[in-house]
């Protein structure tokens, strides 16, 4: 927040600066000079109100926007999970009938290679 204090100081102090600079170099009459003078006052307040309100609406914004976000991650986390949960259910039953499987392969294996190898004995 104080890179945004900073920024609106250096964006008055340009501005009075330039104001400042506009009156002393201006060849017009005293009373042409200060209406000229007060209506860029007045533009300068509201471009400074309009962009005050911009940052204020900004902030609410990007608020808003991370809460959703932080709710959906917690929903997507939630969601992984379940969904992680109900994969190892559905996988474990099968677990057993795989090593079943493979204990069975290796054992038909290393009776081949006990034929293979009385074969050539």
């Amino acid at each position: 927040m104080a890179k945004g204090k900073s920024f609106m100081l250096g964006i008055a102090t340009g501005g009075a600066v330039g104001a400042a600079a506009a009156l002393f170099t201006t060849p017009e009459s005293g009373k042409n000079l200060r209406n000229r003078a007060k209506r860029q006052g007045v533009e300068w307040k509201e471009s400074f109100e309009k962009l005050r309100n911009d940052t204020l609406h900004l902030k609410e914004r990007i608020t808003q926007t991370s809460k959703e976000g932080a709710v959906l991650i917690k929903e997507l986390t939630q969601e992984m999970k379940s969904s992680v949960e109900t994969w190892k259910e559905t996988v474990e039953p099968h677990q057993e009938n795989i090593q079943e499987y493979l204990v069975q392969i290796e054992s038909s294996l290393k009776e081949l290679e006990d034929k293979v190898e009385n074969q050539k004995n």
